[in-house]
Parts: structure tokens; C-alpha cells; sequence
């Protein structure tokens, strides 16, 4: 089986799919990874095919006004606001993504895509290739649940209803920046119009798409009323032979103390590094514990 990964962001919603990739590839399949160009090298090191997809996305995200939106992922109302801010700005390069996504899928010709969010022509492409698609998430974001509240909004003891609101909330978000650049595409490639709004979570058919959630449920709790296409699968790992010893400076304060907790944001930069660090050296204070920052 060809499977037909797609993705877009930083390192951290890369690694996870190439991991993913790799062991759809030691148990037998073909798969290729479409991504933004710059991580194409990365991708090819695996022993995995690449797809092309502009990085012009990218440029963006590591823009003044992208590290501004990646500062507030958890402020739900910043992101309205950049959303709203930078639509003219990102259309154009919405409609890139997905001619290069597509053309990527079609070049692969696969029997399956798998596709994170952000990359939302996923399904699209799949009804039109005839093909099942499944979306994978790093974070419990999208499904809808009467638990627990969408996690850029706050914990208010309002009950389900409250909670299952906040998904809908974020889904018409979605829709908000996707659903005409989606409209365009399905009518230039002569797939008829969605019944109702876009929704993310199912085809046109409204079937309900499977969902794995890339994560630990030790991390956070698996949701009862999700339904049983929703699968919180664990991390996606890349095992690779590591031969790095750490500085003897730093085993030292390993040795010293209780074990550290690790504080590192990946390969996002933010745009004030200096009141950062201050505040996690304020949360490692506060709970009174050691800490290790990776910068």
C-alpha cells in the first residue's frame, strides 16, 4: 500500500509523520511525506519519498508576525485577531499549498492519505482519487467532547455544554480560513459543493473521519464519548541510535538533586526570548524544583 502523508507547521508537526512514516515503512508500505521544501532533506535522510509543497507558509510562521501567532496559541482571541489580520495575506498562499499538496497526491497516486489538519485538502483530495483518508493530530484540538474544553480556551466549571461549544468554536474557525480556498479547489476540480458548512471531521458524505491523535492518554485523559474512530495512539518516536553524552557540567547537575524538569519550545522562536526564560525560571521557582531550559 502507498501511503500519502501530508503535513505543514514547524519541526514538531513534521518529526511525529516522518516517525509515523517509518514504521508504516518497516511494515511493508510505500510512503511518501508532502511537507513545506525545507524539510525535504530531513524527510529523504529517513529513507522516505518526499512531495513538494511551497514553503512560503513557513516563511510566514517564522515571520515577526508568525512568531506573534505561534506566542498565542493558547489565547484563543489572538488568534481570532491574527487570523483576521493576516487572511489577505495567507490566501494566496493557502491556494499554493493546496495545488502543491495535490499535485504531490496525484504523483504519488496513493491508496491512502493521512493528513494533519493544517494540510486540509486531505479529504478532499481522497474523494478525488476515490481513496480513504484518516487525520492525525498531536493534540486532542478538533473532536468534540463534553469533558474537557478545547485547550485554548479556559477550564470554566459550566458543564458539557460549555465544553463541547468550545470545539464547535475552533471548528468555525477553521472553516473561516479554509472554506473558501476549499470551495475554489473542489469547483476547479469538478467535485460537487459541500452540503452545509466545512467541517474538517467529515467527508461530504458525512461520514465521520478517523481520527488518531498522536499523544499519550498519560498526558492527557482519552475522552469517553469521543467516538471509537477517535484513537489516542501514543507518541510518535523516531528511534535512532543516539551516541551523545551529555557535558560534564551538565551530568554534574544531574547528579546534584531531584531529576530536573525539562523546559524546550522545539524549533519555534518567540520574539522576546529574555521575558521568556524569565518567566519559566518564575514557574521552576514557584514549584520549587530544578530545571533544565533548552534554547
Amino acid at each position: 500500500m502507498h501511503v500519502f502523508i501530508q503535513t505543514l507547521g514547524s519541526r514538531g508537526d513534521v518529526q511525529p509523520y516522518v516517525a509515523l512514516g517509518k514504521g508504516l515503512k518497516a511494515a511493508g508500505h510505500t510512503v511518501t511525506v508532502c511537507t513545506s521544501a525545507s524539510f525535504e532533506l530531513f524527510i529523504r535522510e529517513h529513507g522516505l519519498s518526499y512531495g513538494y509543497m511551497t514553503d512560503e507558509m513557513m516563511k510566514l510562521m517564522n515571520s515577526d508576525q508568525g512568531r506573534d501567532a505561534m506566542e498565542n496559541t493558547t489565547n484563543l482571541w489572538e488568534i481570532i485577531k491574527l487570523t483576521r489580520k493576516l487572511s489577505k495575506q495567507v490566501a494566496p498562499m493557502q491556494r499554493m499549498m493546496l495545488k502543491d499538496t495535490w499535485n504531490s497526491a496525484q504523483q504519488a497516486n496513493p491508496d491512502l492519505i493521512i493528513f494533519h489538519p493544517k494540510t486540509y485538502g486531505g479529504p478532499h483530495f481522497a474523494e478525488k482519487l476515490g481513496i480513504p483518508v484518516i487525520m492525525a493530530v498531536p493534540l486532542p484540538m478538533l473532536v468534540p467532547t463534553a469533558e474537557f474544553p478545547n485547550m485554548g480556551f479556559p477550564k470554566w466549571p459550566l458543564g458539557g455544554w460549555y465544553n463541547k461549544l468550545t470545539y464547535r468554536f475552533v471548528n468555525r474557525l477553521m472553516e473561516f480560513s479554509a472554506g473558501k480556498p476549499v470551495k475554489k479547489w473542489r469547483a476547479d476540480h469538478d467535485l460537487p459543493p459541500q452540503p452545509g458548512n466545512f467541517n474538517i471531521l467529515r467527508t461530504t458524505t458525512g461520514e465521520q473521519i478517523p481520527v488518531l491523535y498522536c499523544y499519550s492518554k498519560f498526558v492527557m485523559p482519552e475522552a469517553t464519548d469521543w467516538p471509537e474512530s477517535v484513537v489516542p495512539t501514543g507518541y510518535w518516536f523516531l528511534e535512532e541510535k543516539d551516541t551523545w553524552q551529555p557535558p560534564a557540567e551538565l551530568q554534574d547537575f544531574l547528579d546534584a538533586g531531584n531529576p530536573p524538569v525539562y523546559v524546550g519550545f522545539g524549533s519555534m522562536a518567540g520574539r522576546d526570548p529574555q521575558r521568556l526564560t524569565e518567566i519559566v525560571i518564575e514557574g521552576l521557582q514557584q514549584a520549587n524544583v530544578r530545571g533544565i531550559i533548552a534554547t
